[in-house]
């Protein structure tokens, strides 16, 4: 929900994301996209208004979301008078972030902005290894698969994603033909990347 009450909390949680990224040079920049945007949501659509904060990587930046459900109330870029608060907001968002815009759905509406986060590749922050593994088993996936085969590097969030699902489902698959559960191996998984991501956490 969104409220001035959520804010801080909302602040931490991008702190401890970006730690466990590698990003902390970027925490007080994001942090401040966050409280704006929401800030946002909560003046012009109304306090507690059902809304969702995602964070992920696109390309070489960052990448912040806020998820409102009126595609009605439009951020707008107001030039702030004087010592006015109001209107300041989405200044702060211009200044800081490299871009920002406005994604509008039949029924919903989603606030982004980015922020250059000087790495060299997409793969650059903390998780590197891993992601840069993952990234390229879903290549291959894409390749053997329906989906359109990406150029070197080009492998976007989104058909990422669908490649994802799809070898997890196969996955599945093999568990079930081997005699195995498949949920217990769902419920292993998520207990280890649980545990990995509590051990980067706590030495941020």
């Amino acid at each position: 929900m969104a409220t001035p009450e959520e804010l801080g909390g909302l602040r931490r949680v991008v702190r401890v994301h970006l730690g466990v990224w590698g990003l902390p040079d970027l925490v007080d920049s994001a942090q401040l996209c966050v409280t704006e945007l929401v800030t946002n949501v909560i003046t012009h659509v109304g306090p507690g208004t059902p809304t969702t904060l995602a964070v992920s990587m696109n390309g070489t930046h960052l990448r912040i979301e806020i998820h409102d459900p009126d595609p009605q109330a439009l951020p707008t870029l107001v030039a702030a008078k004087g010592e006015a608060e109001a209107g300041r907001g989405l200044v702060l968002v211009d200044a800081t972030a490299e871009r920002w815009g406005v994604i509008l759905r039949a029924d919903s509406k989603v606030t982004w902005c980015e922020l250059a986060t000087g790495l060299p590749s997409p793969n650059g922050h903390m998780e590197g290894p891993r992601v840069a593994k993952a990234e390229a088993l879903l290549g291959l996936y894409c390749w053997d698969s329906h989906l359109p085969a990406p150029g070197a590097g080009q492998l976007g969030v989104g058909r990422a994603q669908q490649a994802a699902i799809g070898m997890i489902v196969d996955i599945l698959h093999w568990f079930r033909a081997h005699g195995c559960d498949p949920d217990e191996a769902l419920d292993r998984a998520q207990s280890h990347f649980e545990e990995e991501i509590s051990e980067r956490t706590c030495s941020v």
